[in-house]
């Protein structure tokens, strides 16, 4: 929580979030019981999350909150104020529940929907457990099948009441689905089937003005992949695997799932983008000492 503040965003007492910017890294502070920080760095946590929620939180879910909060800036935000819904979408039963109480709250069939759940497994195919593997698979595809499957038969119902069938999916796939990454058997599995997941829908869709579209970023600097960059020698070896030579950031993925999800990207359909500075795309050139 904030101690004191300078800037006229944040003042004493609120209770704030603060992810990468190299804090505890190149920057002094990750461990301190105190920290002056840059208010730019910090956001305002939302008032259903706890401490421990915060914590929690990894890339593909940070990534949500920030998505909403790029799209609020941009004044897209339901008239009655904030929705929480608690459900687990990896079921349907979860899903059809999430959609349908969203729908309720807003009057209609939301007009977009992002679905961030995920999780990471880190291992290869041999040290990867069979309830490692389900859970795998339930945090990242079963939620992209049966949220996709939910607001697909809710726009399909609006339609048949006389409304529109067009809306907007946004599902995160991963680096590792494009490319043979070392270590990620089970979770490069995943997304793979997402982003076949994305195209079949668009192509069983796209004539009802449903855009399904994926973002596969490279490593984004959250609380769930703290540990890869926990001190200066590990992020140097991780953002020298990117041409543009740092890892991403959690703001990096908002901004772009804001961008599909407005104006920008009506003319964007069944693409997977990658996210990666340049990693999926280029080799840069390597300086050799003769």
């Amino acid at each position: 929580s904030v101690v004191e503040s300078a800037d006229p965003a944040f003042k004493a007492g609120d209770a704030v979030i603060l992810n990468g910017w190299g804090v505890g890294e190149s920057h002094p502070g990750g461990l301190a019981q105190f920290a002056k920080v840059k208010g730019d760095w910090l956001i305002h946590r939302p008032p259903a999350f706890t401490s421990k929620h915060a914590m929690a939180v990894g890339t593909a879910g940070y990534t949500a909150m920030l998505c909403i909060l790029a799209l609020e800036r941009h004044g897209v935000k339901p008239d009655d104020g904030d929705v929480l819904v608690e459900a687990d979408v990896a079921t349907e039963a979860g899903a059809i529940k999430a959609v349908t109480e969203a729908t309720a709250a807003f009057g209609a069939v939301p007009d977009a929907v992002v679905n961030a759940a995920g999780a990471i497994l880190l291992a290869g195919i041999t040290r990867t457990s069979e309830a490692q593997y389900r859970d795998c698979l339930a945090a990242n595809l079963d939620t992209a099948f049966f949220t996709a499957k939910a607001y697909v038969a809710a726009l399909q119902q609006a339609q048949k009441d006389g409304g529109s069938g067009a809306g907007r999916l946004l599902m995160f796939s991963s680096v590792a689905a494009g490319i043979g990454v070392g270590n990620h058997a089970a979770i490069a599995m995943a997304k793979g089937a997402i982003e076949a997941l994305v195209r079949s829908l668009a192509a069983d869709h796209s004539a009802t003005g449903l855009r399904v579209n994926a973002i596969a970023p490279g490593l984004m600097a959250t609380p769930l992949t703290a540990k890869l960059v926990a001190n200066e020698a590990s992020k140097k070896a991780i953002s020298a695997q990117y041409p543009l030579g740092r890892h991403g950031e959690a703001e990096d993925a908002a901004a772009l799932a804001a961008f599909l999800l407005g104006p920008g990207g009506d003319w964007i359909n069944g693409q997977i983008i990658a996210l990666d500075g340049g990693f999926t795309a280029v080799r840069p050139m390597v300086k050799v000492a003769g």
